[in-house]
């Protein structure tokens, strides 16, 4: 419930601007009501290393990180054991090759095997998990104004298109509790060298899926107009950045 009311202001309107010219739309299942049925306390969780398909290994690494930041902000009564804490965990019970070896087929399948997914549940001590993965991730960078006749370029369009998707499993049951995946575009326009950066992207997509998570939504559309979000963007830019970046805000539908 704490979690809950926490996430209800992610859809309050707010009115200041936003660093980024971005926008969010999910798709995911129903929480399945075994969660619901579980009290909190029963409820830690660990939180596997992203995957992600040949092509865009690296883009993974740290989504697990920036979940386990969100979580902690966005779920304080939560015990979540992060990627790090989980990998020693796997390591230190001798399951380092059986969690490869589900890794290597969850790659493929999308599926954590049932038997896997308990041993490794029970050695770290948690019922469920989250799997996130990142499913295509792109940067684009575009002249807008340059000085005629000058090497000179005034201001320039940076722009990233990233897709994740994030999955709930029981380890205890090999259930898969919820799964969702986000679409989102992120765009500024700058007199600076900076790209629009994949953390930036990861946070504000990854907390428009736990938003949907919280609120029991199945499909959502997201803009700076949702102030919280926005801000998870802000949070994460240094100081000295904010002032070459600017944006507008999308409408929200």
């Amino acid at each position: 419930m704490g979690a809950s009311l926490a996430l209800l202001f992610l859809c309050a309107l707010g009115c200041h601007g936003s660093l980024y010219n971005w926008q969010v739309r999910t798709t995911g299942t129903l929480v399945s009501p075994s969660f619901d049925q579980t009290p909190v306390t029963e409820r830690p969780v660990a939180i596997f290393p992203g995957l992600s398909a040949p092509l865009l290994r690296g883009t993974e690494e740290a989504l697990s990180h920036h979940l386990a930041k969100l979580l902690e902000q966005l779920a304080p009564n939560w015990r979540v054991v992060d990627e790090q804490a989980t990998l020693t965990g796997i390591n230190a019970q001798g399951l380092g090759r059986e969690y490869i070896q589900m890794r290597r087929d969850a790659e493929d399948s999308h599926l954590l095997e049932r038997e896997s997914l308990r041993k490794i549940g029970a050695a770290l001590g948690v019922r469920y998990v989250f799997q996130p993965r990142m499913v295509s991730y792109t940067q684009t960078m575009t002249e807008r104004w340059k000085v005629p006749g000058l090497d000179l370029r005034i201001v320039e369009t940076r722009s990233s298109l990233m897709r994740i998707s994030l999955q709930l499993w029981d380890a205890r049951s090999g259930e898969l509790i919820w799964a969702s995946v986000a679409e989102a575009i992120l765009a500024n326009e700058a007199v600076s060298q900076d790209p629009v950066f994949l953390e930036d992207a990861a946070r504000v997509t990854l907390g428009s899926l736990m938003s949907d998570f919280f609120n029991r939504r199945t499909a959502s559309i997201y803009s700076p107009l949702n102030e919280a979000l926005d801000n998870l963007v802000r949070e994460a830019i240094p100081e000295e950045q904010k002032s070459g970046v600017s944006g507008g805000d999308p409408k929200e539908k």
